[in-house]
């Protein structure tokens, strides 16, 4: 194909194609469309192999290592730290024109996970075995937990790691709430228990109340119903605090004449009164757990007679 003439507008000179101006008289040309359009296609051909895309070696060392830092991070509440290449490896990777050393490192690197987090998922096993069983002792149904155990073990020990560690934080978190509630509801007995205990040692409740109370509850525990378990306990919680708030400006005022007649211990009576002054505010307060323990301790720490108040227990001749 023939090239096209081309001249100088101004004296009519030839020109080559490409002249930006005239040999002979300098005149500026303007640029030539054609041969712009006749190099395009080179061009365009540069710029395409510019934008080519990496190699796909390239390309699955991205996702492997992406993956590996997944599995690293979902791994932490397992305690387990797993192998990683370290940045100057994975840049070295990225730009090695001979990858397939590279992809074995890799590759070892992933065995090496796998096996660490399978190890660590036969600890994690045995840990929660144990959960789940003292949740079962309190007939919490565990069933479906237990069962996801061993499906996440056996993941981890084929490998598909994603799907163990899925199954696992499933686990842990379903366990963990099932744990709160639980524990919830034994710390609030306990609770109860001691404020009952104290009571009966200033004489406000009936001796052996809390041990018949404590036989009860217990055995409400373990039947697993914690709603109405914590139902009942606030309402022998609040039956109690009635009884004390009832009770207690007599018995304060009882426990301060005591005090005041105790010249044996003139020297401490003072802290005495200040300490009986701090329970009975704190029952004032809506502190009666405080306001009971504070009032029992310093009652034996004296050795103070239990008052006699009206509505409390007949404990017999003095």
């Amino acid at each position: 194909m023939s090239t096209p003439e081309r001249t100088c507008p101004a004296c009519g000179s030839r020109v080559a194609p490409d002249a930006d101006a005239c040999p002979i008289c300098r005149t500026p040309l303007p640029a030539d469309r054609a041969a712009e359009a006749r190099r395009a296609p080179a061009d365009g051909a540069g710029r395409s192999a510019a934008r080519a895309p990496a190699s796909p070696f390239v390309a699955d060392l991205s996702r492997r290592l992406a993956r590996l830092a997944q599995w690293s991070e979902a791994a932490e509440p397992l305690g387990v730290e797993l192998p990683r290449l370290p940045p100057w490896a994975e840049e070295a990777a990225a730009r090695s024109h001979h990858p397939e050393p590279w992809s074995e490192v890799v590759r070892g690197v992933e065995r090496l996970a796998q096996r660490r987090i399978a190890e660590a998922f036969a600890r994690w096993e045995e840990r929660t075995s144990a959960r789940i069983a003292r949740l079962e002792a309190y007939s919490v149904d565990s069933r479906l937990e237990r069962s996801q155990v061993e499906d996440a073990v056996h993941a981890a020990r084929v490998g598909d790691v994603a799907q163990a560690l899925a199954a696992f934080h499933q686990v842990d978190r379903v366990v963990a709430l099932k744990e709160h509630h639980l524990d919830q509801a034994r710390s609030e007995l306990e609770r109860l228990l001691a404020f009952l205990r104290d009571l009966e040692e200033l004489g406000l409740v009936p001796s052996g109340e809390a041990a018949e109370v404590a036989g009860g509850l217990e055995r409400e525990l373990r039947t697993g119903r914690l709603a109405p378990l914590k139902q009942r306990l606030r309402l022998l919680h609040a039956r109690a605090s009635s009884q004390l708030a009832e009770a207690f400006p007599e018995y304060v005022a009882q426990m301060g004449d005591q005090l005041g007649a105790d010249r044996r211990a003139s020297s401490g009576v003072g802290a005495d009164v200040r300490e009986l002054a701090v329970a009975a505010r704190a029952i004032v307060l809506g502190r009666p757990e405080d306001g009971a323990r504070r009032l029992r301790a310093l009652k034996d720490a004296r050795g103070l007679a239990v008052p006699r108040v009206a509505g409390g227990p007949d404990r017999g001749p003095a």
